[in-house]
């Protein structure tokens, strides 16, 4: 059993606050021929500093940048080592410092993470965050085959060589201990999907039923062809500030807080320990729980829980003040890479307490128009369209997730996502029934970024500065 020594839950302390200021970011698709990687990341950087309403001109605020993070997960894909030195260079960033970071699913955030190090530590007063993958260079089945190598090859790699199929398990096991009808899973599918149609970065919009997701092809019992997310091609970048610098790029800079946790690839060995308890949550709570472990034989997290979330939260409500998740944040975005990861860090994160994940859905508080009451949902989730809907280029995925929450703190949703031009740069035309997906007033925000089965996540909490 893990036991926690005095100081490992010790809460992080940074030197100076850090302030995102610009997002930029491309589009997502499943071939992306006609630009190399080079260009892809380009683009990103550019839509950061002109589309951004900064203050001074972009060469001027490129000329700022003193450092940089990229994020990449897997060099296999392009048959490329050292990414992060040809990215660096071809958008004009040498000699400065610059370093690789490669944590699997969760690539992006624990870019964003070391991203917001450098800023806090003084190290860095401008920090380029960028990540990207190139996955369509090889087929659908050998990148299924590398993506599944980010699992412990001793063990849950030899069961398959599919991700689907590390998650199955976890999803029958979560219906069985907390009762969870499938119809719940798959409308996180349909929601998903369906605010990808407001987006013009998304890769697989769609607008499905429920029905419709059931009736679909199993991928992996009981995962169906629509509960699981796509290879991605694309890039994401963030301008990353200090307070003093923020203030003097934008009169609307968002907060940053962001923890990191980890736990073991191999989820048939996670070794037991008792729950962390978030702020809003005492161990009566979970009373009941700890009597239906014994009683089945489970232990937390089992196959049901991320401890790695549970950490990464623990950590950063703390350092940034959340004491009742649902009631404090605004709107959440969450690793969709399948339904069940979705519906599990419900819990993890404190939206709800364990075991009454699916009544984050079935409430209907996780939309942004709640179905069930008429009226706005407390606390949207992935009104990006998630991963599920718009995007998983790997390396991007974090920080393109930030960058939405970061945009909607900013009350500039429409802006980056409404605008007949923006789709035009993609080659797409605006749908007529195109709807508006900004929040009301939003003050903070939270990005989960995940990876494997749960061995690397980071959460961010992102709140207004002005």
């Amino acid at each position: 059993m893990i036991e926690f020594g005095q100081g490992n839950l010790r809460v992080p302390k940074w030197t100076r606050p850090v302030y995102m200021v610009a997002a930029g970011t491309t589009d997502f698709r499943k071939r992306y021929p006609e630009k190399k990687l080079e260009e892809l990341c380009m683009m990103a950087f550019r839509m950061l500093l002109e589309d951004n309403h900064l203050k001074r001109d972009p060469l001027e605020v490129k000329g700022l940048v003193n450092f940089a993070a990229y994020g990449e997960f897997a060099d296999h894909f392009q048959d490329q080592l050292l990414c992060e030195s040809k990215v660096h260079d071809y958008i004009g960033l040498d000699p400065l410092p610059n370093i690789g970071v490669k944590t699997g699913g969760a690539t992006g955030g624990s870019t964003m993470l070391a991203g917001a190090q450098s800023i806090a530590s003084g190290y860095s007063d401008c920090t380029l965050v960028m990540g990207w993958e190139r996955m369509d260079e090889v087929k659908t089945w050998t990148g299924n085959y590398y993506i599944a190598s980010a699992a412990c090859k001793d063990f849950e790699t030899r069961l398959a060589r599919n991700y689907a199929s590390y998650y199955a398990p976890m999803a029958r096991r979560f219906q069985e201990m907390y009762g969870v009808d499938e119809r719940v899973r798959a409308a996180i599918a349909v929601k998903n999907r369906g605010y990808a149609c407001s987006s013009p970065y998304a890769q697989q919009p769609g607008r499905h039923t429920v029905d419709e997701v059931l009736a679909g092809d199993i991928v992996s019992d009981p995962l169906r062809f629509l509960e699981c997310c796509a290879m991605s091609v694309g890039s994401s970048a963030m301008l990353l500030c200090s307070e003093e610098l923020a203030y003097q790029l934008t009169d609307n800079p968002v907060r940053l807080y962001i923890c990191g946790g980890t736990h073991t690839l191999r989820t048939g060995d996670r070794r037991p320990m008792r729950i962390p308890l978030l702020p809003n949550e005492t161990e009566a709570d979970y009373a009941w729980l700890y009597e239906e472990m014994k009683r089945t034989d489970g232990r937390w997290p089992g196959f049901e829980s991320f401890a790695a979330a549970r950490v990464a939260a623990y950590m950063v409500y703390h350092m940034a003040g959340i004491h009742n998740p649902i009631e404090d944040l605004d709107l959440v975005e969450t690793h969709d890479a399948f339904t069940i990861s979705d519906l599990q860090t419900y819990g993890d994160v404190g939206l709800t307490l364990y075991g009454k994940e699916q009544s984050y859905v079935t409430s209907g508080e996780c939309y942004l128009d709640n179905p069930v009451t008429g009226k706005p949902g407390k606390c949207p989730a992935n009104l990006s369209g998630g991963l599920l809907g718009t995007m998983h280029a790997v390396g991007a995925t974090g920080i393109f997730q930030m960058a939405e929450v970061f945009w909607q703190l900013q009350g500039k949703y429409d802006y980056f996502h409404g605008r007949d031009e923006l789709w035009a740069r993609y080659g797409k035309h605006k749908p007529a029934e195109w709807k508006s997906l900004q929040i009301d007033n939003p003050r903070r925000g939270l990005a989960i970024s995940h990876a494997g089965v749960g061995s690397h996540v980071t959460c961010a909490v992102l709140e207004r500065g002005w």
